[in-house]
């Protein structure tokens, strides 16, 4: 037996790819193909028929089952692909899918386990070769080129759209406008779309090939392989409605639907018309040079089902993947039709074996074709659920009633398709096998019903859409009746069950797909029918709870996910003002009210975030210097950099310090600010309201909460980063509370005679040594990188320990008799305390340090090491030396041009490490003061949090010495 031979055929749309498949499944004498399309598979099915015949080809979707007693080739949909049935080939078409978030489990699935004996081919973008790799091994890949070329032709205008032309829209109201549209201007369209019926779709595609209509209309279903004459391509819309959300589509989408245009070998265009933007440059040679980012995660779920219990079935279908190829698939609607089954005791009275189990299973995989609720869907399945368990089958009068309701061929187009998605659901029970007795009655029975449905759909497509919309708004108007609007949802405005438009907030859009007679007769119906609407909205927002109301860093006021205003600058910083979005057919009343609101929850978010402000400015026992420079710090919303106040700061006595102390005022060496605005929300509303007060148009936005450090991106406003809570420095910005207590460790530093970064200076900081050298370089140090011989780890006994200084965590504020009172002067410089117990030199040993003493064999040991040593390369490393850059001149507070040390300090015995390395520095301390240049820390420190990113270089800065 030959080694199965697995291929993955890539490429652009117009490659021949499923003709390719189909060739190479004829070739064997068995074989499956599986399909993403109902639609499409159909249209396979018809092609291989038409060569082989129908005796020996078999077609399965969910609503349709051809099985001949000869079949020897399988064409399905691929989530009825039939496993373990051991065909020769096997092909998967659209197999980028896979990253589907509604259907790529499946397609994942197969991608993963699906196989033919003698040959498996993967058609789809080439997208998917790096993913395809990764999980399919020993893999051959194919690359096809597209046959013709495809070119942007821009925007284009419907009313000169040229003949042969498709027009793409997202939804079943946009493409109907589009059909109208064209009805009127260009004589008629073909609508093409996933919820029609084949025969439908099949009559309506016959239309546009014959050239009955030259303009098709259609959703994204023309994307999946249907082979249409098509010289050019129009997206109405490039965003669409995913089932969760409205989301732009992707270039590689829009290229799978561009591709239509040009069949084989003829030349081919695309562009966009209506209110579709322009396509971008990037997107455009995207889709003409065939280059998409590769696809980086594939939908996965279980396929290891638990039958135990109906718990134990929920838990293997939402159990988790540790491939890095493969993420959790979102729950899906046969797993949440599980999960709502589950909860109904009768429900989990009857699933008490696996076979029970499976049974449930199998009737929650029935679609939602009817799209009604989850909740009508539960309980539907819940009834077939209990017919099954109960008498094996779903009852034969039962059934009959169910298709007799839908069998109806009056109606319009909207009547008709949602009785053509209703005998879906039953078309899909009947295939099943053994849910019930007959089972080719009711397969010819429903097929009947559906084929009824789908020709009267087609005859109702045909009549070039009715205006049903403007003559049910005009008989209304005329009859002065009162018209009923309603608003679900999702905004979507209904009068008389008519589409009109949609509600945001309290804005009324029109729908544009009205022609210029039609829109005044809409707007006029609309706004009779919308203006109690509107009181009712409004009396809803005044008593809607503060959690239902947020502000953007734009400055824009949104209740839920729809604006309603916007903030304004108003007398003082935080005192802003408020303008409401509201149209004026809603009235005065209604503005006011939603002007007073929106008020009210600024004022308070404002009072919530800034306390310690406000009962500053309220405090009148703050007097004179101190409740001046209480609105000083009021009017910068809580951040003063202390270089543009450092004479207030020195005419503040401790009185009136200690005064603003009370209120949380920290005066640091950089910066005077209060720690309880420097969280989050105050920084995010901070930048709001300084923007507005400032005038700016785009507002800068806050920073990701929990950052030490940021980049410094030029061209940001100045006076961004401080109230952002950052102080520039080099290349990056640091938080102010972390730059306060950097500058307490910095304070004991030599920087005259030079020093190094210590473990905790990175550690607070969260930088490389590189990253730190330059934000030293941006506070004003003289940063001097070199190389030295790594010194190797000394064995230390960790029995005794020996004495380190552990500085406070928190920012030490500075005294006004220090040097930090004026402009920041070089830390190191002023006088510090010291601890009990200095720590050693870095090349001195304290005598009073206890040795342990070698025996004579260690010694010929360490001995015979030292000289193996001697033979290796040195390992070198690379160190910086800092020392302050400022003018060396300047009179500091309390000293005098001679830069005499403080007292207390000792003079410095020898030059920091790196200038010389400990080996060289040979002077030993003058007198017994605890010494302040040492150059790196105490050998013994504490330890290091191994999770920390910037682990290695701290590790490697310890070891030093």
């Amino acid at each position: 037996m030959t080694e199965s031979r697995i291929t993955a055929v890539l490429g652009p749309t117009n490659t021949g790819k499923t003709h390719y498949a189909i060739e190479r499944m004829l070739a064997h004498r068995t074989g499956v193909i599986g399909l993403p399309l109902r639609l499409l598979a159909r249209e396979v099915y018809d092609r291989i028929v038409a060569i082989r015949g129908p005796s020996v080809v078999a077609l399965v979707t969910g609503e349709e089952r051809i099985v001949p007693e000869r079949t020897q080739y399988w064409v399905c949909t691929v989530e009825a692909m039939p496993d373990g049935m051991g065909a020769d080939f096997l092909a998967v078409d659209e197999i980028q899918l896979c990253a589907d978030p509604e259907r790529g489990h499946v397609f994942t699935d197969r991608l993963l386990r699906a196989r033919g004996l003698h040959e498996t081919l993967f058609l789809g973008s080439d997208t998917m070769r790096n993913a395809i790799a990764a999980l399919v091994p020993g893999v051959q890949f194919m690359r096809r080129e597209r046959f013709s070329e495809l070119t942007y032709a821009g925007a284009k205008k419907i009313s000169r759209m040229q003949p042969r032309s498709a027009i793409v829209g997202f939804s079943v109201e946009n493409v109907y406008a589009i059909a109208e549209l064209l009805r009127r201007q260009k004589g008629g369209a073909a609508v093409v779309m996933g919820a029609l019926s084949p025969r439908t779709r099949n009559a309506q595609v016959e239309m546009y090939q014959n050239g009955d209509v030259d303009f098709l209309v259609a959703t994204d279903a023309i994307g999946m392989g249907l082979n249409l004459d098509i010289k050019h391509v129009a997206f109405s819309s490039t965003r669409k409605f995913d089932g969760r959300r409205m989301r732009d589509l992707a270039p590689n989408e829009l290229a799978q639907i561009a591709g239509r245009a040009g069949r084989h070998m003829t030349p081919g265009s695309f562009g966009v018309t209506g209110e579709a933007p322009p396509l971008s440059d990037e997107t455009v040679e995207a889709i003409t040079n065939h280059r998409f980012t590769p696809i980086r995660k594939l939908q996965w779920r279980n396929d290891r089902l638990n039958f135990a219990t109906v718990d134990n079935l929920v838990a293997s279908l939402e159990e988790g993947t540790q491939d890095e190829w493969l993420m959790k698939a979102r729950e899906a609607d046969d797993l949440g039709a599980l999960k709502s089954l589950a909860e109904v005791p009768e429900v989990r009275e009857r699933a008490v074996s696996p076979r029970d189990v499976r049974l449930l299973w199998d009737v929650c995989r029935i679609p939602d074709f009817r799209g009604i609720s989850s909740s009508e869907h539960a309980n539907l399945l819940e009834r077939i659920f209990g017919f099954l368990h109960e008498w094996g089958r779903v009852p034969d009068d039962w059934l009959a009633r169910q298709v007799k309701r839908i069998d109806r061929t009056d109606g319009d187009i909207d009547a008709l398709s949602k009785r053509l998605a209703y005998i879906r659901t039953w078309t899909y029970v009947a295939q099943r096998k053994g849910w019930v007795d007959d089972e080719t009655h009711w397969r010819g029975a429903t097929r009947a019903v559906e084929d009824r449905l789908s020709d009267a759909l087609h005859g109702a497509l045909t009549q070039r859409f009715v205006d049903r919309r403007t003559s049910v708004l005009l008989r209304r108007l005329k009859q002065k009746e009162g018209l009923v609007a309603e608003v679900n949802d999702k905004g979507e405005v209904t009068v008389e069950g008519q589409f009109v438009g949609r509600l945001e907030g309290f804005r009324f859009r029109q729908d544009q797909s009205a022609s210029a007679d039609e829109a005044k007769t809409v707007r006029q119906a609309s706004v009779q029918a919308l203006r109690p609407e509107f009181h009712l909205r409004s009396d809803r927002f005044y008593n809607a709870p503060d959690t239902e109301i947020d502000y953007t860093e734009q400055g824009g006021l949104m209740w839920g996910d729809q604006a309603v205003g916007k903030l304004v600058a108003g007398p003082e910083p935080l005192k802003p003002g408020v303008e409401v979005f509201v149209d004026d057919e809603a009235g005065p009343e209604v503005a006011q009210k939603v002007q007073r609101r929106l008020q009210h929850f600024i004022d308070r978010k404002i009072a919530s975030l800034f306390e310690p402000l406000l009962a500053m400015q309220r405090d009148e026992q703050l007097t004179g210097l101190a409740r001046g420079f209480a609105f000083r710090l009021i009017e910068n919303l809580g951040i003063l950099p202390r270089s543009g106040v450092a004479q207030e700061v020195k005419e503040l006595d401790q009185d009136a310090r200690g005064a603003l102390r009370k209120h949380g005022v920290r005066f640091g060496q950089f910066t005077i600010f209060l720690p309880l605005l420097l969280k989050p929300a105050p920084t995010r509303l901070r930048l709001v309201l300084w923007s507005l007060s400032k005038g700016f148009d785009v507002f800068p936005e806050s920073p990701p909460p929990g950052l030490v450090t940021i980049p410094v991106v030029e061209g940001t406003p100045e006076g961004s980063y401080t109230m952002s809570g950052y102080a520039k420095a080099g290349h990056r910005a640091i938080r102010i509370d972390m730059l306060e207590r950097l500058a307490d460790l910095l304070r004991p530093c030599d920087s005259r005679g030079g020093f190094e970064a210590t473990p905790d200076m990175l550690s607070i900081t969260g930088l490389t040594l590189e990253q730190f050298a330059d934000l030293m370089q941006g506070l004003g140090y003289r940063a001097e990188k070199g190389e030295r011989v790594k010194p190797k780890p000394q064995a230390v006994d960790v029995a005794k320990p020996q004495a380190v200084d552990v500085p406070d965590p928190q920012p030490t504020e500075v005294p006004g008799d220090q040097p930090g009172e004026g402009t920041p002067q070089p830390p190191q410089e002023t006088p510090v305390e010291q601890p009990d117990e200095p720590p050693a030199r870095p090349d001195e040993t304290p005598p009073s340090q206890p040795e342990e003493v070698p025996g004579e064999e260690d010694a010929a040991l360490a001995v015979a090491e030292a000289d193996a040593v001697q033979v290796e390369e040195p390992e070198k490393e690379v160190f910086f030396t800092f020392t302050w850059a400022g003018n060396r001149g300047q009179r500091r507070e309390g000293q005098g041009q001679g830069q005499r040390r403080p007292r207390g300090q000792g003079k410095p015995g020898g030059r920091p490490q790196g200038k010389r390395g400990p080996k060289d520095a040979k002077r030993g301390p003058k007198g017994d003061k605890p010494q302040n240049f040492q150059s790196r820390p105490p050998r013994k420190e504490k330890a290091i949090d191994p999770d920390n990113p910037f682990a290695a270089a701290l590790m490697g800065l310890k070891d030093k010495g």
